[in-house]
């Protein structure tokens, strides 16, 4: 195992546990009232995933299901970045 694969593995697991965060703060933004903690947590969240997910849904856009919008960037992103991990650790 070499170190820039180990590196790279860890910086692919915060990247995912941002984006975990991300769909968290998601959620309880629709549920909550509007508290100032979640909206500046889902900035912080939002400005350190979104230069990924962003170029991705120029290609994938969201579907429409009634009035559900499913995020199939967010998914792709998420799943490419585990396999990457998975990869990055086996290095």
């Amino acid at each position: 195992m070499s170190i820039i694969g180990t590196l790279l593995g860890f910086v692919l697991t915060v990247f995912i546990l941002l984006l975990i965060a991300r769909m968290v703060l998601d959620w309880a933004g629709l549920l909550s009232s509007g508290s100032p903690w979640v909206r500046r947590a889902r900035v912080i969240a939002n400005a350190g995933t979104e230069p990924v997910i962003a170029p991705v849904r120029r290609v994938l856009r969201p579907v429409r299901a009634g009035g559900l919008s499913i995020d199939l960037a967010f998914t792709a992103v998420f799943v490419l970045a585990l396999i990457l991990r998975g990869v990055a650790f086996t290095l």
